[in-house]
């Protein structure tokens, strides 16, 4: 396998090729399934990232891929500058991305890249017929069927929830499924009142229980919409309907997801919070090979406890809901409105309620569009961004 890992700076992507060193040196032994020797040895092709060049030089140093995309085109000369010494190629702006996506020299394309801006190189990498490892959320939530119709040949997701799925998926044929569950650890507010609510800080808010995530997913996850953007992204994975999908609330984060089929029957993929696994599972299906990843002790963990999300307090999550109902480009027009109004919160200029109160505006305001174009999707994208 040789990867493109497009976000490699990020948290998935910093993992990712923790993964990748781990699976090189993780013995003779690794990839044997039955009788069959399932040789692995994943090569680095392609690093790509927005800005963050001082961690990329070093990341390129490490695992001399041939190609190097950065986003920022001012940083990515002095990119090119400090790599002087390196076999390495370095390309830079936005369109650089898109290279990376479809770089000859790759087979498989890792997109961690965070938020709107993974739309395009995900198409791109299905486009050029790469096998597709998606970390990037609002592809799907955004893309839709843009995206499923591109993929011929699948997508391996990556978020914890959707891996879990796909794992528990393993168990009966789709037509089995009655509906999938989708744990939420509830975040740091659980257990806030409304008017507790109201005074969460910025501060407080990145203060995650049990995930170590970016600044824009622990804030969403803070509010519940991370919940309902992959409420949405299930939908568009797995083919499902919206009553198809339920989520609870999970504090120990365990249980990742669950499929229900139709005998009644539950399968749960059980696992520390811990994301090299559902990377390494991704990297390396179907095979399953010894890795990094923490392992569940059973004695230590004497509870699991779930919840009903209240949505009154976590208006998020309805308002997810309702644009998974509608369909159309309304997941476009949600992801947006959030990237706008996080950003704002984190600023400081906006407060914590008031990010489902931008996001209901922008839901109801937004043209409606039943089959978007990707321009559509663009555009709806950044209609509501204050």
């Amino acid at each position: 396998m040789t990867l493109s890992l497009l976000g490699s700076t990020g948290s998935i992507g910093r993992q990712a090729l923790a993964v990748c060193e781990a699976l090189r040196t993780s013995g003779p032994d690794r990839g044997r399934e039955g009788t069959h020797f399932l040789p692995f040895e994943p090569g680095i092709a392609v690093l790509a990232a927005g800005r963050n060049t001082p961690l990329l030089e070093e990341q390129a140093r490490r695992f001399l891929p041939e190609l190097v995309c950065v986003a920022d085109a001012e940083a990515g000369r002095a990119l090119k500058s400090s790599l002087a010494d390196t076999p390495v190629k370095v390309l830079c702006g936005a369109e650089s991305i898109l290279e990376a996506a479809v770089f000859p020299g790759a087979d498989t394309v890792l997109n961690a890249l965070s938020g709107i801006s993974g739309l395009r190189p995900t198409l791109a990498a299905l486009d050029s017929g790469k096998r597709l490892l998606l970390a990037n959320k609002e592809s799907l939530v955004c893309g839709g069927g843009l995206v499923t119709n591109a993929a011929k040949r699948g997508i391996i997701p990556v978020d914890s929830e959707h891996s879990a799925i796909f794992q528990c998926l393993q168990g009966g044929r789709r037509e089995e499924v009655s509906r999938v569950i989708l744990t939420a650890s509830g975040g740091p507010f659980r257990d806030f009142s409304k008017e507790q609510l109201r005074s969460v800080t910025p501060e407080m808010a990145l203060k995650h229980p049990t995930w170590r995530m970016g600044p824009k997913v622990t804030v969403d996850s803070a509010t519940l919409l991370n919940k309902g953007l992959e409420i949405i992204e299930a939908i568009h994975l797995f083919s499902l309907r919206p009553e198809q999908t339920d989520v609870v609330l999970h504090p120990e984060s365990i249980i990742h997801s669950m499929v229900e089929y139709t005998d009644g029957a539950v399968i749960a993929q059980l696992a520390p919070p811990d994301m090299r696994l559902p990377i390494q599972y991704a990297l390396t299906y179907p095979a399953r090979l010894p890795g990094p990843a923490a392992k569940l002790g059973f004695t230590a963990r004497s509870t699991l406890t779930f919840e009903e999300p209240d949505r009154g307090r976590f208006p998020c999550l309805a308002l997810a809901e309702r644009a998974a109902r509608r369909g159309g480009n309304m997941g476009a027009a949600l992801c947006g409105a959030g990237e706008a109004a996080v950003t704002a919160f984190l600023r400081g200029e906006c407060g914590f309620t008031e990010i489902a109160e931008r996001v209901e505006r922008a839901l109801d305001d937004a043209p409606y569009i039943e089959n978007p174009s990707v321009e559509d999707v663009l555009q709806t994208v950044n209609l509501y961004r204050w």
